[in-house]
């Protein structure tokens, strides 16, 4: 597949790396000379430096036979004025945008983006993610990551395994026998930085960070398992009232039940529009940092804190201070991939990485075959992908244990009408199912072989 992406920064660079991996045919256009260098030094893509919603600078791309353009630079109108001059000049089929501006997004101009109009595709918000991605968090407050799959009838989570967990140095597939009910599976272990996909006979130990992928009527059992304790988020403060802090707050006011919430935001201006706009939360001016204004927005008495601020360091040290204030659980955004090995370092409970949320939503609408979901782990080094199982692929009539996976290939679950099923040797992927695997990236290009892709799906 030929593929143009437009903007070489954060997203778009990792983006590109996946495409590339994956032997596609890759061009990374960028107006910074610099960060197109980055990425055909780094990766083994095609680079083009221009203003990507230029007609010429797409031509130069190789945009007359290209598959599919993906608009992810800075800018929303570049992005959008990109997806017109593909489409209109070039005839290119996909086209993928990424829009920041909530004006764009509101629901009642969705008419904007239809094929004689503005002809986008798909439209992927980064603040809508990654607010869905904080209300998650706050959903399983003892997982430092969690995501939701297969319509919401299962759940990975990510814990932390402490000398309370009681299956410390018992190996895995004994779980099944010591937990006969319990439909979860251990899919993927992080231990000393090194994430690997676990073989039945592995350990877990102290101080490794294990990926659980379990039914969502499991979910409380399966963090007891691990040894943790899940409590009620009643009292919520957030720090950075922007367009992602907004966005949380108004699903918190969304969610049943009578959760408290406040945000702290240090502009005037953004706490003025967040007063306007939302009906029960407390808005307070001034610095998140300010430990005087923490103690006023109640942060030893609440129950979890959020800094969603636009600056890394900024929500790490919000969140190390709530947290020497007596706030039990904190999430910090961070958008710097390397500064992650540091959260639990410092006390940070779970992170949230926007750029991860944003790829994640990207190459769900990017995988061949019918893939419904991809959520990609830590740094680009693994993925989850939920696909429907098609009756001309490989897996289609197989035994689990009869299909060819990757040693770095797990299943997570199969979803059987309207039933999830852990998986087992005996079960057999019929046509029409759903199934979720766990893949490292190596491994993904076979898992897409087996699920037979094909461009014609698009």
């Amino acid at each position: 597949m030929k593929v143009i992406i437009c903007g070489a920064g954060q997203v778009g660079w990792q983006i590109a790396r996946h495409l590339s991996g994956e032997l596609n045919d890759v061009t990374v256009v960028d107006n910074n000379p610099d960060l197109v260098r980055r990425a055909t030094d780094t990766l083994d893509v095609q680079g083009v430096a221009g203003f990507a919603s230029y007609p010429d600078v797409l031509d130069r791309a190789g945009a007359r036979d290209a598959d599919m353009i993906i608009a992810a630079t800075h800018s929303d109108e570049v992005n959008m004025v990109t997806c017109q001059v593909a489409h209109s000049v070039f005839s290119i089929q996909r086209k993928i945008a990424r829009l920041r501006a909530k004006s764009y997004l509101t629901a009642i101009y969705s008419d904007l983006y239809r094929r004689d109009h503005l002809p986008i595709d798909v439209v992927i918000s980064p603040e809508r993610e990654v607010a869905a991605a904080a209300i998650q968090r706050l959903s399983a407050p003892a997982a430092f990551d969690t995501e939701i799959f297969m319509g919401g009838k299962a759940q990975l989570l990510g814990v932390h395994i402490d000398e309370d967990c009681p299956i410390v140095n018992t190996p895995l597939r004994q779980l099944t026998d010591l937990f006969s009910t319990l439909r979860a599976i251990v899919v993927g272990v992080r231990r000393e930085g090194t994430l690997f996909a676990p073989e039945p006979g592995d350990q877990l130990f102290v101080g490794d960070s294990a990926y659980v992928f379990c039914h969502a009527e499991d979910v409380n059992r399966t963090i007891e398992v691990f040894g943790k304790k899940e409590k009620r988020q009643d009292r919520v403060v957030i720090v950075g009232g922007g367009n992602v802090g907004l966005e949380v707050a108004k699903a918190l006011e969304a969610k049943t039940g009578r959760i408290r919430a406040k945000i702290i935001e240090k502009s005037r201006k953004c706490a003025e529009r967040a007063a306007e706009t939302l009906e029960r939360t407390i808005v307070l001016n001034g610095d998140g940092l300010d430990r005087s204004l923490l103690i006023e927005a109640g942060i030893g008495r609440a129950d979890a804190m959020l800094a969603v601020t636009d600056d890394d360091k900024t929500n790490m040290l919000a969140a190390v201070r709530a947290k020497s204030e007596g706030c039990p659980f904190v999430v910090a955004l961070i958008n710097d991939p390397t500064l992650l090995p540091l959260m639990s370092h410092l006390g940070i409970d779970a992170y949230i990485n926007p750029r991860s949320t944003t790829v994640s939503s990207i190459l769900q609408h990017i995988r061949y075959g019918r893939v419904r979901q991809v959520y990609s782990i830590g740094d680009a080094e693994a993925e989850v992908i939920e696909a429907e199982v098609m009756g001309t692929t490989p897996l289609a009539g197989q035994a689990i244990r009869d299909i060819p996976f990757p040693e770095g290939v797990l299943v997570g679950g199969v979803l059987k009408g309207v039933e999830m099923l852990p998986p087992s040797g005996e079960l057999r992927v019929e046509e029409g199912d759903v199934i979720a695997l766990f893949a490292m990236a190596a491994d993904v290009p076979e898992v897409e072989r087996l699920m037979q892709v094909s461009i014609d799906y698009f």
